[in-house]
C-alpha cells in the first residue's frame, strides 16, 4: 500500500538536514529518516543524528556504505589528507565525495520503496554548495527521473533549501522553531565537533558566516543576536 503522505529523509545530524527533518514534519503525515555511515572523519554525526532522530520522534534507519570509502580519494574519508580551505581554481575541493549523494538518494529510494513511501527529502543545495555537483538542482532532477525509470515508481526528490544560502537555512529552522536545536545539538563540522564546531573546517566557516548574516539581520523574525 503506497504512504501517499510519507516521506523518507537523508539524514545526516547536521545543520542543513536536521533543518530538512522538521520541514518535512511540517509537509507530510508520516516521517522516517535514513542515516548513512560512509567512513567519514566526522562519524559522530551518525549517533549525534539517531539521537535528534529519536529525540523527534522519527523512526530511523542507520545503512552502511563504508564501501564508499575505498572508490574515491578524499578528506572527509582519508584522515591523511589535509582538507582544502578554499575550493583550488579550475577543481572541486577535496572534500568532494564522488557519487556521494547519487548513492545516498538510490539507497534512500530502494529504502523508500520497500516501505511504500514515495517521497524522498535531501538538504543539497546550489546556493551555498560548496563546489559540490551533485548539489546542484540539474543533478537532482536528472536523479529523480532515473530514479522514477530505474524502478518503475513516481519517487518526487523534495530539496527545500536548494535555493538558500546558510542565513536563510538558519531562517527557516527559526521558521520552523528549531533555531536552538540545530545550534546546540546538530553536528556540522569535518572534525566531529558538535554545535559551533571546530570554527576553520569548510563546514564550519560556511555554517558561521551565515549565522553572522542572519543573526545581524533576522528580518524582526528573530529575538537571536550571535554572541562572540
Amino acid at each position: 500500500m503506497k504512504a501517499g503522505n510519507a516521506a523518507l529523509v537523508c539524514f545526516s545530524g547536521g545543520q542543513d538536514s536536521t533543518t530538512c527533518l522538521f520541514w518535512a514534519k511540517k509537509q507530510f503525515d508520516r516521517v522516517e529518516a535514513v542515516i548513512f555511515s560512509y567512513g567519514q572523519r566526522h562519524v559522530q554525526e551518525v549517533a549525534v543524528a539517531a539521537g535528534i532522530a529519536a529525540e523527534a520522534n522519527i523512526p530511523f534507519q542507520i545503512l552502511d556504505l563504508s564501501l564508499l570509502s575505498q572508490l574515491a580519494p578524499n578528506a572527509l574519508t582519508d584522515r591523511t589528507l589535509a582538507m582544502d580551505a578554499e575550493q583550488p581554481a579550475g577543481s572541486y575541493p577535496n572534500t568532494f565525495v564522488p557519487g556521494r549523494n547519487m548513492l545516498f538518494l538510490t539507497f534512500a529510494a530502494v529504502l523508500a520503496r520497500s516501505r511504500g513511501i514515495c517521497h524522498l527529502v535531501t538538504g543539497v543545495s546550489q546556493a551555498d554548495y560548496s563546489g559540490y555537483p551533485d548539489c546542484r538542482d540539474t543533478f537532482i532532477r536528472s536523479l529523480n527521473v532515473t530514479l522514477n525509470l530505474a524502478m518503475d515508481e513516481q519517487f518526487v526528490i523534495h530539496t527545500p533549501l536548494m535555493n538558500r544560502d546558510k542565513s536563510e537555512v538558519w531562517a527557516l529552522a527559526d521558521e520552523l522553531g528549531v533555531f536552538d536545536l540545530v545550534r546546540t545539538q546538530t553536528l556540522t563540522c569535518y572534525n566531529g565537533i558538535p554545535a559551533e564546531g571546530c570554527g576553520h573546517c569548510p563546514a564550519c566557516n560556511l555554517r558561521r558566516a551565515g549565522l553572522e548574516k542572519y543573526t545581524a539581520n533576522p528580518d524582526g523574525n528573530s529575538q537571536y543576536v550571535l554572541q562572540d
